[in-house]
């Protein structure tokens, strides 16, 4: 096919062409779209470098997304919920890193000479949170900060604000339950020595 046609061609055509691997209608989409994704990534991300690495990853993968594009959505409506989605999971991931650290910070800090009983209910919450299902502990991670609201971790998330509430409210009662469970194991063991 002519490199004319294939630039004048519609989206969807040139999306099933590169679905069976068509490279020239392939780079077409990406010449055509590349910049749109970027924005829409950016205006999520507000970071022009990790925006950049984002759109560079939604377009590697491109080529396989493509073959499970049905065509019932025009593509670039179908493009921005890709690029939303890979925004809002690089931004899940930077959040639990930051967390993560903050973290790790914290305990590195109390293990240099603060109180000895806070280290160890801190490790054992450290934990406890482990146990957790993995939404519950994006939430805690999220939400466990005084920096982020339960709006916030909502819309980041991709959740109602009630979801948020509500898996704050399990995060408790299993902390709790394990609570619990750690002292009925601690009295037991000292009745026992």
């Amino acid at each position: 096919m002519s490199s004319k046609s294939t630039t004048d061609a519609r989206d969807e055509d040139l999306a099933a062409r590169a679905a069976r691997g068509d490279r020239t209608a392939f780079r077409t989409l990406l010449e055509r779209h590349y910049d749109r994704v970027f924005r829409t990534v950016y205006s999520v991300l507000r970071h022009r470098s990790d925006a950049e690495d984002v759109t560079q990853e939604i377009w590697a993968a491109m080529p396989r997304k493509l073959q499970s594009w049905r065509g019932d959505a025009q593509l670039t409506s179908w493009l921005h919920r890709i690029a939303i989605n890979a925004a809002r999971d690089a931004l899940r991931r930077a959040a639990t890193r930051t967390r993560t650290t903050a973290a790790f910070t914290e305990v590195d800090a109390l293990s240099r000479g603060a109180d000895a009983d806070t280290h160890d209910r801190l490790a054992w919450l450290q934990t406890a949170l482990g146990t957790l299902s993995d939404d519950l502990r994006m939430t805690a991670a999220l939400t466990l900060s005084d920096d982020m609201t339960h709006a916030q971790a909502a819309d980041v998330l991709g959740v109602a604000e009630g979801t948020i509430a509500w898996r704050m409210s399990e995060i408790r009662k299993q902390l709790r339950s394990l609570a619990a469970d750690r002292d009925t194991d601690s009295t037991g063991k000292e009745a026992l020595a």
